[in-house]
This record gives structure tokens, sequence and C-alpha cells, in this order.
């Protein structure tokens, strides 16, 4: 049996040389490379080792010797504990110079190449800022009764261990400043150590809120929840199962939002995916279209489209689209919100189920001819489907990633082995104080 590497103990000083792709500082230590979490370039700081590896150490920033004038004071009381965010203490416009920094690497180291224009980042305006921006989270829930009850929160950092958090500054703060409420509510079930977790889903008038049940609820726990919902204007959800299993507890209002700002609305239910930046997303949605340089008639093919966030901003612009996802209950609910938004006619948006990492060259929907195409897959990338769609040589390519990695390598699999130059990327700040990095990149062929 291997024996594990024991890390030195007290305290030590580095010089921050870099981040790492995680946005930890990065330090060499006698020679070897030290990652450490809450450290900035250019700073000395004192640190204690959280692990020690054979080809690397961790470490924890415990005080910091000579800042950097990119430090900032976390808004968070729980930064630094809570693993939501891991940079509230780099300002914002460094944030983003990081993130632009990320993906011209990975550009460079995987893909060998770097795009000819790199297109300003798209962020956010001055009335949307940088926090309460989030719609979309899964909390986790617990009781622990040496802390007072059930916790609510985010996982800490490196552990399995909820984070007791008061407020989130990042969640939409119709529920980030809810989190005790929350709690108290969770606390006063006869169940509270059987509801895992609590998923949240915000529209521009609704909140709601899944309850996941490892066991069922009384009739009183059902009573609390639905009056907690009519107090807060929430819309309680409860889950028993599976995402199949998700029913409201009492009638709920739809959810809505739109995807590029326009009159266009999509549906969604609690549990679906969509992007948890709201302002952000209308903003890639429409910089994709503009990318495309769209004219009316244009035949476009879109890859993992989801809901139809793209799909129906591309049909409304007068693009004839084939839309295209692998999960049947988001085809249903984009052919429901295609036909709630006006667009009857299949010739101009139609949309197909299909595994899309494992479809080929004979598959229907790949059979009729487009002009351009736009892809936004998870963070697997496009590997499979790429080659497919190179080889009937579209003259644009739109690629939204939520992965550098592997955009870099899917980019320089079309550029050196499909003639395709990548004429712009850059990133989009969807989730700020994260080291996460959303991006997009233009692949252009000559006619």
């Amino acid at each position: 049996m291997r024996k594990r590497r024991l890390p030195p103990q007290g305290e030590f000083t580095a010089e921050i040389l870099d981040f790492d792709q995680e946005g930890r500082g990065f330090a060499r230590i006698d020679g070897k490379a030290t990652f450490i979490a809450d450290a900035l370039p250019g700073e000395r700081v004192r640190f204690r080792y959280l692990h020690a590896g054979k080809d690397a150490d961790e470490g924890q920033c415990v005080a910091v010797e000579q800042a950097s004038a990119d430090r900032v004071e976390p808004r968070c009381a729980h930064f630094g504990i809570c693993g939501g965010c891991s940079m509230q203490h780099l300002h914002p416009a460094s944030q983003i110079a990081f993130k632009q920094k990320q993906l011209l690497d990975q550009l460079e180291r995987i893909g060998r190449l770097r795009p000819e224009t790199i297109a300003p980042p798209v962020v956010a305006d001055v009335e949307h800022g940088v926090w309460g921006y989030r719609r979309r989270a899964r909390l986790g829930a617990k009781r622990v009764p040496k802390k007072g009850g059930a916790i609510v929160g985010f996982r800490e950092r490196n552990t399995h261990f909820v984070t007791p958090l008061q407020r989130c500054e990042v969640l939409d703060p119709r529920i980030g400043e809810k989190l005790p409420a929350l709690r108290a509510l969770i606390d006063g079930l006869s169940i509270p150590d059987r509801v895992p977790q609590v998923e949240v889903a915000c529209a521009a008038d609704r909140v709601a809120l899944v309850f996941r049940l490892l066991d069922p609820a009384s009739e009183d726990d059902l009573a609390r929840l639905a009056a907690f919902g009519a107090e807060a204007s929430f819309d309680i959800y409860l889950q028993t199962g599976g995402p199949a299993t998700i029913r409201p507890l009492t009638p709920a209002a739809p959810l809505e939002y739109s995807p590029d700002g326009s009159g266009l609305r999509l549906r969604f239910e609690p549990a679906d995916f969509i992007q948890v930046n709201g302002s952000i997303s209308q903003q890639t949605v429409r910089q994709a279209l503009d990318w495309l340089e769209l004219s009316a008639g244009d035949r476009v093919l879109e890859l993992f489209c989801g809901l139809g966030n793209f799909s129906l901003p591309l049909a409304a612009r007068g693009a004839r689209v084939m839309a295209v996802e692998g999960e049947i209950g988001l085809v249903q609910r984009a052919r429901e919100n295609a036909r709630r938004n006006g667009f009857d006619d299949p010739a101009a948006l139609s949309f197909e189920k299909a595994d899309l990492f494992k479809e080929g060259a004979d598959a229907s929907w790949l059979q009729a001819p487009f002009d351009k195409v736009l892809l936004d897959p998870p963070r697997a990338g496009a590997r499979e489907i790429l080659p497919l769609v190179a080889a009937r040589a579209p003259f644009r390519i739109v690629y939204v990633s939520c992965h550098p990695g592997t955009l870099a390598r899917d980019a320089g699999m079309l550029v050196h082995e499909h003639g395709y130059r990548l004429a712009r990327a850059g990133v989009m700040d969807m989730f700020p104080h994260t080291s996460h990095v959303e991006s997009m990149a233009l692949f252009v062929r000559e006619a």
C-alpha cells in the first residue's frame, strides 16, 4: 500500500508567480509547483499546506504580506469556506483578464492556434452588475445539530460538507436573502434530515423551489411548505425520486424568460437547464447571431439546442433552422416554445431528438443542406459530431463553449483537419467571481 505523503506543518512564505486554471495562485517552492488558494499573482503570502503530492502541492493562503493592486475585499462573509465562489478577492476587471488568458492559453497549447481577432468580453451592464446574478442553483441541505439544526448552502471547498450560509451574494436576492428562513423551514419539518437539496429556478416574476424528499412529508409538513411559499411568493415543488417525479405542491405559474431581450418567451420546468446568468445569456445569444451574419433564408443547423435558447431568435431573424437535442423532454418543450411564439412552420423551425455523441453520417437531420452552424455543447465538447458537420462544408460555424479545453481541442480539429479559420474568439462572464470560463468562437470557411 502506497504511503500517503504528509504535508509540512506550520506556515510558510511564497511569492506568487501566476494563476492556475482554477484561479489559485501558482508558486514554486524549492522547485516544486505549489497551488495556493486565495493568493494572487505578484503577491507575497503566508500559507499552510493542505496536500502534498509527488509532482505538486496545494495550500491555503492565511495572510497577505505584500498585496496585489488587483486584490479587493470579498463581499461575501463566507468567502474562503463556501465552494460557490473562488475569485471574489480579485477585481472584476481582472477576473475577465484571467478568463481571457485561460481561453487564449488553451487555444494555443491544445489547439495550436490563435484567433485572428480577440473579441471584446461579454460582461454585465451597470444595471445588472456582478452580484445577485444567479437564477439557477442547487443548494445542499443537511441537519447538523452541533451547528444549530438544518443548514443550507453550497458545498464547502474541497469537502462534502454544506456551508451554513446566512446570505448568498451571487444568488438572485429573492432567495439569496432568505436562506435563514429556508433553514428554519426545513428545521421545522418532521423529516429535516431527509431533505438533502433544494433546487432554485428564478424567472423575472417567479421563483420556484424544488425540495428533494427522501421520505414522505407529513400533512403538517406540506402545510408548512405551502405557507412558506405563499408568504415569500415562491412556487413550491416536491421531488420524491428522479427529475420526472417533480410536482408542484400547489398550483404554480409557468416559468418563462426571454432568450435575447426581445418579446420571445421560453417556458421551462424548474429542473431544466438554462444559463444561470440571464443578462449575459441574452448578450451571448445576440452576439452568436451577429457572428453568424444571418440573411433571410439562411439554412442553419443548430446542435445541442436545449429549450430553443438560440433556435427561436435564429428563426425570428429569418433563418430556416434545424435544431437538434439529445434529451427528449427538452425537445418536446422546445417544440412547445416554438408553437407558443408563433413558429408553426416546420420548414422554418424544426426540432429533432438525436444523440450527438453517437450519430452517423446517415442521420436524417444531416441530409438537408445548411449554410451555417451554431453549436452549444456540454463540457465534453463536440468532437464526435464535428467531422460530420465539417464534411458538409458550412460557411460559418459559431461554437459556444463552457470549457476552454474542449473548445481548444475541437478548434484544432476544425482548423488543422477541415480547412476552417479561427476568425474570432472571446469570453462571456457567465459566472462572475468563479474561475469558470464561458467562451465563443467563430470558424469561417472560404467559399
